[in-house]
């Protein structure tokens, strides 16, 4: 009897444990939905619904899942934070300030500007720079702040007056620009460029050192007959037509040379400036034996300039009085 109730209680258990029993799986609340299809976790049995979501009561996914996960989130976060990669610039030539070219020098002054009248010619020269080259290369510069214009044969302070020419005389004939050279007191050197018209010429008196002021003041000393052995300030190194010559060593050699062609001496153009200074018109120096010529206002300079060899106050006040209308 026992042993058929024994067998009836297996049976009715084996019918019991044969009814199917549901599964509900749970959200994982610690991982967000992935935002692609869903996918079915490893370890989900056959028949369950996966969405994305793992059974209750389950493991956690493998550790190897999870690195894999960790390893793309590093790397989506290096690929956002690191800026792209992108080609070097191609920078354009930079040049040094320490190796001029020579093109980068004010533009020399070419032929067409000394085809002008003495006058005009002498009043345009003011404010360009004159350059001297040395044999050695060493280049000096001095800005023109005093000059003087000499008309040709009518002129009876030019030495081509009446329009007697001489082998002395020849440059002032030729073309403008063409320098004029000529020896004083047996010692000294005067330059002087032709202008436009036979005979005519512009003499430069005055130069305001600009570079090599240290080179011109060798020069001045070693070339100057004074006996006084104390060193020149700048402003008596090229304050006056014999001075600048020695300060920059022109001699009669340049006589009848092209100023706008040659190696050794050109006029480049002055540094713009946004107040054009006042030009004094005065009579010239040393001419005391050429009747009214000595007089007439033919000697243009850079008023206030401290370069100036000789100030002529008169002709100062009269172009301060001309200025503020008081002349007629």
């Amino acid at each position: 009897m026992h042993s058929r109730r024994g067998a009836g209680l297996s049976a009715r258990l084996g019918r019991r444990a044969l009814k199917p029993v549901s599964v509900t799986l749970s959200p994982d609340t610690s991982q967000p939905p992935s935002p692609g299809p869903a996918r079915r976790p490893g370890n989900a049995r056959a028949g369950s619904r996966v969405t994305g979501y793992r059974e209750t009561g389950q493991m956690p996914a493998p550790l190897s899942r999870k690195i894999g996960q960790k390893k793309q989130r590093l790397a989506e976060s290096e690929q956002q934070q690191s800026p792209k990669e992108t080609p070097p610039s191609t920078l354009g030539l930079q040049r040094s300030i320490y190796f001029s070219n020579p093109e980068d020098r004010p533009a020399r002054l070419g032929p067409e500007f000394f085809d002008q009248p003495a006058v005009t010619l002498a009043r345009a020269f003011l404010g360009q720079v004159l350059v001297r080259r040395l044999a050695d290369g060493t280049e000096l510069r001095g800005r023109i702040v005093e000059t003087e214009a000499y008309l040709g044969p009518e002129d009876e302070a030019a030495h081509s007056r009446g329009g007697r020419q001489t082998p002395r005389n020849r440059g002032m004939f030729m073309k403008p620009g063409t320098l004029y050279v000529y020896i004083i007191y047996g010692m000294y050197f005067c330059l002087n460029i032709s202008s436009q018209g036979a005979g005519a010429c512009v003499l430069l008196r005055a130069l305001e050192p600009l570079e090599g002021l240290e080179t011109m003041r060798q020069l001045r000393n070693s070339l100057r007959k004074s006996t006084v052995s104390r060193s020149l300030k700048d402003r008596e190194l090229c304050s006056g037509p014999s001075k600048l010559c020695q300060a920059l060593a022109i001699d009669k050699s340049f006589d009848q040379r092209d100023l706008a062609q040659d190696e050794a001496m050109w006029l480049e153009h002055g540094p713009l400036e946004s107040n054009s200074p006042a030009v004094v018109a005065a009579a010239r120096i040393g001419i005391g034996h050429a009747g009214e010529w000595t007089q007439k206002p033919l000697r243009f300079y850079v008023q206030g300039s401290p370069w100036v060899s000789v100030v002529d106050r008169v002709a100062e006040q009269m172009l301060s009085a001309s200025t503020n209308g008081l002349l007629w």
